[in-house]
């Protein structure tokens, strides 16, 4: 089973998420274990204080060194993780690739950054991979790794009832997938393209990988490249 630890500001963020659709199933299969972290808990102050002002100046808040050090010390202290992942606007980004090789780890424990960040000392000391979900800012990392967990689970054996299905995703072989289609074979005038009706399996998978290139070419040439 895989192991997932999140540890948040404010984890109730990612409970809903995480109690529906394939997340809850492959926890109820019990091939993944996902458990939520409020760095509260770990605060020596006497409100629960998890961050402090910057030093030397400047606007916004950063989460303290020291709640975060005791929650990945207590955590650590009861198992061995093949990665520990800072959620960062200045990470590597997430890609298929990375997620299939992530995908095949036991215990991952990923940090989600609040208001200006994090200590930099945790960084150096203990964060091991920093991962980007796009060139953009979020209020936090919930949300990133939210869907970095969604694009690992997934990929876990039996997490999808259709095991072939995930590897049929766009990004797996480097293109688009193809377009899909369902019945009725003619809605409104639009037809479903003939070879898909025909039953012939090679053709299909000719015309499948045909679009896949066409697609890509059109919407995201740069992955041709």
């Amino acid at each position: 089973m895989m192991r997932i630890d999140i540890i948040s500001v404010v984890p109730a963020l990612m409970q809903s998420f995480f109690e529906h659709s394939i997340c809850k199933r492959a926890s109820q299969a019990g091939l993944v274990s996902i458990h939520l972290h409020d760095l509260h808990d770990y605060s020596s102050k006497k409100f629960r204080q998890v961050d402090d002002y910057p030093f030397g100046g400047g606007a916004g808040m950063v989460i303290a060194v020291e709640p975060l050090s005791t929650c990945l010390d207590h955590l650590m202290a009861e198992r061995t993780y093949q990665d520990i992942i800072f959620l960062t606007p200045d990470g590597q980004t997430f890609q298929q690739g990375l997620a299939n090789q992530l995908s095949l780890s036991e215990n991952l424990l990923f940090i989600c950054g609040h208001y200006k960040g994090i200590d930099e000392r945790i960084r150096e000391k203990y964060v091991t991979r920093e991962i980007s979900i796009g060139d953009y800012v979020l209020s936090g990392g919930e949300i990133a790794a939210a869907v970095c967990a969604d694009a690992i689970i997934r990929l876990i054996p039996g997490a999808i009832g259709d095991e072939s299905s995930a590897l049929t995703d766009s990004f797996q072989d480097g293109l688009l997938a193809p377009p899909v289609y369902t019945r009725p074979a003619s809605f409104k005038g639009m037809d479903v393209p003939e070879v898909l009706l025909s039953g012939h399996e090679k053709k299909i998978e000719a015309w499948r990988h045909e679009q896949s290139i066409k697609r890509t070419q059109d919407r995201r040439p740069d992955l041709l490249q």
